[in-house]
């Protein structure tokens, strides 16, 4: 089941019983956990199996959770940070990896965590037509955390609208994405947008620092940005999802920034594509663009960020990290105390 966008936290109706769930939006990968047995399947949105990824999931898996079981959730990482535990979408993202020994590497020096916030199936029964409510109590009681550190917990939750503000505003700094809605009385309905999401947005002036080309070879695949810290400039990531149109104008816009002949490679490695090309094409750094963002992560974007519009007015060294608004640090581990 998914979510569709909203500015705000929905409101409980004035009168009645109340219509809304509200938990904590984690930024990880969706997973839907399938358990029969020793049989653990670690489902993606994309309909991949992530348990070769994560073998250290599937025995928590098969410790914390009942025999036969239907679970949706969450896939995070948590790192600490000057003493505070905050989701960490780069260790997450490299646990994607083609080797079998940096997969089991990664499952001891960044090991993955599971944060389940539905309850499916469980033993030969069919939960989904069920409401939420019922689900969400039922998925309580079927969670082992009796282990000292448990590796699968379930999310909180509040039926109070302005707590859930509260949460979206102080769970940023643990690296959360926002604030979901859920429904009281909903089912769950696959591939229909039933929640409400409520996540970060801002805008940020940066400086066009290169490009890369399409995969296409045609136009613009992505635009790289930096900003200014002190005298250095710094990447920050890039801004992509152009139109074909766009992709063909951007370049010949900008092919005459060119800095020569040169040809960049920055190394990175992503999820799930590990092996494309990072090669970029340095342009002068004249040109300010302002894009619309959700988080950043350190001194980088958490996600690409995607275009709004050219900046002529704004000089490139005006472009610094001061404008960023930083959310206040929060701790992981106090959002998955159960209260």
């Amino acid at each position: 089941m998914l979510a569709k966008a909203s500015k705000t936290v929905p409101d409980q109706p004035d009168s009645g019983d109340p219509a809304w769930s509200y938990e904590p939006k984690w930024d990880g990968f969706r997973t839907i956990v399938f358990r029969d047995g020793d049989e653990v399947v670690l489902g993606s949105r994309g309909g991949k199996d992530l348990a070769r990824y994560f073998p250290e999931m599937v025995d928590a898996v098969r410790e914390e959770l009942p025999e036969r079981c239907v679970v949706d959730g969450e896939l995070v990482v948590a790192l600490e940070t000057d003493g505070s535990w905050r989701l960490d979408w780069d260790s997450l993202s490299e646990r994607i990896h083609p080797a079998d020994s940096r997969v089991r590497m990664l499952a001891e020096k960044t090991p993955a965590q599971f944060i389940g916030f539905d309850l499916l199936a469980l033993g030969d029964e069919d939960l989904t037509g069920l409401p939420f409510a019922e689900r969400r109590a039922r998925l309580e009681t079927v969670l082992d955390t009796s282990r000292p550190e448990p590796r699968c917990h379930v999310t909180r939750v509040t039926g109070d609208a302005a707590l859930a503000t509260d949460w979206f505003e102080r769970f940023e700094g643990a690296g959360l994405d926002g604030v979901v809605a859920k429904r009281l009385d909903g089912v769950y309905v696959p591939n229909k947008r039933e929640m409400i999401k409520v996540k970060h947005a801002r805008t940020a002036d940066c400086v066009l620092i290169g490009y890369r080309i399409h995969k296409s070879g045609n136009g613009i695949g992505s635009m790289l940005l930096g900003l200014y810290n002190g005298d250095q400039l710094q990447m920050i990531g890039g801004a992509s999802a152009f139109t074909d149109a766009k992709r063909l104008s951007y370049l010949e816009e900008l092919e005459p920034l060119r800095l020569g002949d040169d040809i960049v490679s920055d190394g990175e490695q992503t999820r799930w594509r590990s092996g494309m090309d990072r090669t970029w094409i340095p342009v002068r750094p004249e040109r300010v663009l302002e894009v619309a963002y959700d988080q950043m992560e350190k001194s980088r974007l958490r996600h690409a960020a995607r275009f709004v519009r050219w900046r002529p007015d704004r000089d490139p060294l005006s472009c610094t990290y001061d404008q960023l608004d930083v959310p206040a640090d929060y701790d992981v581990s106090d959002i998955l105390e159960r209260s």
